[in-house]
């Protein structure tokens, strides 16, 4: 996937990602509240149901108990308890009802329904409690109490109650059936449940809707940015609003503007100085080339000249070659950041292309050569002679003989190592060794080249695909500069034209 490709992506996912934070936190926060206010209504209408059935029930109790129970006799029968416990269910129905006493010092119970309640459905706590007397005080002037529990009868549940009657009476005890009250609760936990969920939708979609709003305005900020990272410095965004976005989409455009106007004047300012140094090298070239021919003249003399100035002219010349080498860099530098520099492209044999190179500049001696003949490669003969001039010749200068020069194809890709056995390059000087003008040391500005030579190389072997890495030998004798190219370079003429023109003028050499 391409870097552009990937950011597009990455960025999708970061949006999608911040989106769904927003739905999240949106939906926590709706599902917090209506959890909190249904189990608070919940917890209300429960308590509110369950005590007016339990008050309800508990008050008729005691007054049945009260009319009938307190009614019969000292030692009533277990008939007599029968009938009072019919009597008490079926004037308040709803409840079931026990009655316990005692006949001739014999308990005996009376049922309102034998199969619905019985003294085995009275909880041990409960009949204990009931049967309890209370200490009379002040604040207490009934020796028994009611008392009631909640519990659960074959998986239902009921509420039970008893009391006793003052005097010797019988104890008394109901059964309440809360079925009906736990199903209509159920009802509103469903109904609540319900509503729970639909607040949760709603919530989802309200922040659905405002993660769009926020969002949006964010998205095409980012997408603003992108275009403004890649160049495109005419982006603005359009603003509306008062919001903190709003002023942030404002500030983008004026930091969007005083970036293009710097740009462009720093822009302005490069292509007038580009300008200058084309137009100074062109206007040199006419005296240059005068100059040169009368140092070549001056040269060729320089042995009847007198001894005292044969040594100036000697100086003169070679001044003005190394006047006339610069002049020619710095015109090919202008032609590569104007972007006018074109490949011309031939089929050839790098063994002869490099032979060549080095005898054309006397170095067959100084030069050890490791090529195989017949590696053809399609590439711009001119600017391969520039590299290996420009590398080779550095080799000689800085660096030892012999200098080895060694080619190989890998794959795709043309691979010649220029090694020398000199002293290296200092380590804070390897990251500069291609920048134009760069002096190894301060102290030395001046010498015999122009301090374009690699960048040229480099810049040559740019337009061809290629690199150019320098690195000292392992072994620490001498530096190694490794130069890879593609073996065929047709690919990257297509968008320039196969037929681009080239200044026949154009020249370079070891600098």
């Amino acid at each position: 996937m391409s870097g552009p490709a990937k950011r597009t992506v990455l960025t999708g996912l970061r949006w999608t990602s911040l989106r769904l934070r927003l739905v999240v936190v949106f939906a926590l926060v709706a599902l917090t509240a209506a959890v909190s206010a249904s189990g608070i209504a919940y917890w209300l209408n429960r308590e509110s149901v369950l005590t007016r059935t339990q008050d309800s029930a508990l008050g008729d109790f005691r007054r049945q108990m009260q009319n009938r129970a307190a009614g019969l006799p000292t030692s009533p029968t277990g008939d007599d308890l029968q009938n009072a416990a019919v009597q008490m269910a079926s004037s308040s129905p709803g409840y079931d009802v026990l009655l316990i006493g005692e006949h001739e010092g014999k308990p005996v119970v009376g049922y309102s329904d034998l199969d619905s309640f019985t003294r085995q459905d009275v909880p041990a706590s409960l009949q204990k409690q009931v049967g309890k007397k209370q200490p009379m005080t002040s604040g207490n002037t009934f020796e028994y109490h009611l008392f009631w529990q909640r519990t659960s009868i074959g998986g239902r549940p009921y509420l039970v109650a008893g009391t006793k009657i003052i005097g010797g009476g019988p104890t008394g005890y109901m059964l309440k059936s809360l079925d009906q009250e736990r199903q209509d609760l159920n009802s509103l936990a469903w109904s609540l449940g319900i509503a729970t969920a639909l607040a949760l939708v709603g919530s989802a979609l309200l922040a659905q809707g405002a993660a769009t709003t926020v969002l949006r305005p964010v998205q095409r900020l980012g997408d603003a940015a992108r275009k403004l990272g890649e160049g495109k410095l005419d982006t603005r965004l359009m603003v509306s609003g008062t919001d903190e976005l709003a002023d942030l989409s404002r500030t983008f455009n004026r930091t969007a503007s005083a970036l293009e106007k710097k740009v462009a004047d720093m822009s302005a300012r490069e292509e007038s100085s580009r300008r200058f140094v084309a137009d100074m090298s062109h206007e040199l070239r006419t005296p240059l080339t005068a100059i040169t021919a009368v140092a070549e003249v001056l040269e060729d003399e320089a042995d009847s000249l007198d001894p005292m100035i044969a040594p100036a002219v000697h100086l003169v010349v070679s001044e003005t070659r190394r006047l006339n080498d610069l002049v020619e860099n710095l015109m090919e530098v202008t032609r590569f950041d104007a972007g006018t520099a074109r490949l011309v492209l031939d089929t050839v044999d790098v063994a002869d292309q490099v032979t060549a190179c080095i005898d054309v500049r006397a170095w067959l001696d100084a030069v050890d050569l490791d090529a195989e003949r017949g590696m053809m490669v399609r590439l711009d003969p001119r600017r391969l002679d520039v590299i290996l001039a420009n590398l080779i010749g550095n080799a000689l200068k800085h660096g030892g003989s012999p200098v080895r020069v060694s080619v190989r194809t890998v794959g795709e890709e043309l691979v010649i190592e220029v090694r020398d056995h000199g002293p290296g390059i200092p380590e804070d000087v390897l990251p500069h060794v291609f920048d134009r003008f760069y002096k190894a040391s301060a102290s030395r500005p001046r010498s015999e080249g122009s301090g374009l030579g690699l960048s040229i190389a480099m810049e040559n072997a740019h337009i061809h695909g290629g690199d150019i890495t320098a690195a000292n030998s392992p072994d620490g004798d001498g530096a190694v500069f490794v130069l890879r190219l593609p073996v065929d370079a047709e690919r990257l003429t297509s968008e320039a034209g196969e037929h681009g023109a080239e200044d026949g003028n154009e020249g370079g050499g070891a600098t």
